[in-house]
């Protein structure tokens, strides 16, 4: 029987007298049947009444957390995930289950029409998906995973069929995506941020003309309260979005010569004759993006040494990302990373325009706007030492009052004009943001703060029920209970390792 069927079957046998008394449920064994019951049979959903079909970044959480349970299930639910991939590298942000009626999610598989819109781009032809991606999280679950069982992994040949894809994923995003011409990865749509009602989005989404309100039907406001949903207005934008992206053919910025695809050697190059396209009037670089990006490229090092190469390119790669990273995106005044608006500018530029971007500094402007999402990059383990300290500060100001006023942090300023406490991705804590700011103070040495971080996870994930998330003073649930992600890693925190080289494997120490 599977690890996770044993730990969550009911006891049917009447207690005997010297039984102990009876005990409240575990944290671990609670964790274990939200997973159990949104378990489909090759894959989780986020939840069953909201989400009910597979999502990609909530896919990589739950990995990262079913592997305390049954390494088997977490590469199935990766490995599910890929099975979807795109031709041109990408992975899909949804991966639609056919046995679920079309009215119960939107945007359905009718909307994205993967199989025809994106033929160009090889969506696939036996699975409905979307178009758009998510952030990429997948290479560093897929480490984490083959290290909760190596014996397993490599019995099963797991790295070495995950490999080729997982390159080719960041091929995509390192050239089709890098739309500013820094070396960063844009994003061309908010749901691929993953924080799809951040206001960051505010200003970029202001150039939007909405989608008629009469021309879709919101699922998500069947099962939410419209007050902490995202508003008829931005979700007509978000609709509008996504269905120019379509009606294109789900076309990116092509490379000159460059096809991304699903081969490639262990330590392949970035390539050469790349020149950014548009993809639309909507293009983001957004740090917590990028940040894991890099964190996955020097977990794909650890993966290339695994198989037998050096992974001393990754790790390269990684470190130029780290510094575009700064480049672009770091403002040493408001002591934090912020996202930068490229406008609409990318889709009138040439080759030329491109190169004189990359000689002459960035493009686009700063989005100022303080998210969670810009103090990501405490993840990643060669941050220079002043950023990490100058973050360290900021996270515990009065912007987000970590370990003073919230115990978790907010997805938003607490002082910020658009703050609201209960409204998607506007103010609430998230599970998942607060997992990888655990693993990066964790990562820089900030033991006393990350064990405080950590407890207030599992505290609260008990707490709300696994909730989708909280509201970041109270700790009161909202969204969906139950939620796959909060389940897996509360889970993956009762058991996670506490050596700084926990996420990458990567030993190298913040810079000075």
């Amino acid at each position: 029987m599977d690890r996770t069927a044993q730990l969550t079957a009911r006891r049917i046998e009447r207690d005997i007298a010297y039984d102990p008394p009876p005990v409240a449920d575990s944290l671990h064994v609670r964790a274990a049947r939200v997973l159990e019951a949104n378990w489909t049979g090759t894959s989780t959903v986020p939840s069953r009444s909201l989400y009910p079909h597979q999502w990609s970044w909530d896919s990589a959480f739950i990995a990262i957390g079913l592997r305390h349970l049954s390494p088997l299930r977490a590469q199935t639910e990766l490995e599910t995930l890929l099975d979807a991939q795109w031709g041109d590298g990408r992975i899909p942000h949804i991966v639609f289950n056919p046995s679920v009626p079309l009215d119960a999610y939107f945007p359905s598989p009718d909307f994205w029409r993967s199989s025809t819109a994106g033929r160009a781009a090889g969506a696939p032809r036996t699975v409905q998906t979307s178009g758009i991606v998510q952030p990429p999280v997948h290479a560093l679950a897929a480490w984490l995973v083959h290290r909760a069982d190596p014996g397993l992994s490599r019995a099963r040949g797991f790295l070495t069929r995950v490999y080729p894809r997982l390159a080719a994923w960041h091929r995509y995003l390192l050239h089709r995506r890098d739309l500013g011409g820094g070396g960063l990865a844009s994003v061309v749509h908010p749901w691929e941020q993953g924080m799809d009602n951040s206001p960051c989005w505010d200003a970029p989404l202001s150039r939007i003309t909405p989608a008629p309100a009469r021309s879709f039907r919101r699922a998500d406001l069947d099962h939410g309260a419209a007050e902490d949903r995202p508003t008829d207005l931005d979700y007509g934008r978000y609709v509008r979005l996504a269905t120019e992206y379509r009606d294109a053919g789900y076309r990116d910025g092509l490379g000159g010569g460059y096809e991304a695809g699903l081969g490639g050697g262990y330590e392949d190059g970035l390539g050469g004759g790349h020149e950014a396209g548009g993809a639309g009037d909507f293009a983001v670089e957004d740090p917590a993006f990028n940040a894991l990006l890099i964190a996955s490229e020097h977990a794909l090092a650890g993966i290339a040494r695994e198989l037998g190469a050096t992974g001393t390119a990754r790790h390269a790669r990684a470190e130029r990302l780290t510094a575009a990273l700064i480049e672009r995106l770091w403002d040493p005044a408001e002591g934090m990373f912020f996202c930068r608006d490229l406008g609409d500018a990318h889709d009138t530029r040439d080759a030329h325009d491109v190169r004189e971007a990359r000689a002459g500094g960035p493009t686009g402007e700063l989005i100022p706007e303080r998210s969670v999402s810009g103090l990501i990059p405490l993840l990643l383990p060669t941050l220079p030492r002043d950023i990490t300290a100058t973050l360290l500060r900021t996270a515990q100001g009065p912007h987000f009052g970590l370990g003073d006023t919230t115990r978790l942090a907010p997805s938003y300023d607490l002082l910020g004009e658009a703050f609201d406490p209960h409204r998607y991705w506007r103010g609430p804590a998230w599970f998942n943001t607060s997992w990888l700011l655990e693993r990066g103070l964790r990562t820089h040495g900030e033991r006393e703060r990350a064990d405080a971080v950590r407890t207030a996870v599992l505290d609260l994930a008990a707490a709300s029920d696994f909730a989708e998330y909280v509201d970041p003073y109270t700790g009161e649930a909202c969204g969906a209970t139950g939620f796959g992600w909060t389940a897996a890693l509360a889970l993956d925190l009762l058991h996670s390792e506490t050596e700084a080289t926990a996420i990458t494997g990567f030993k190298g120490g913040n810079r000075g």
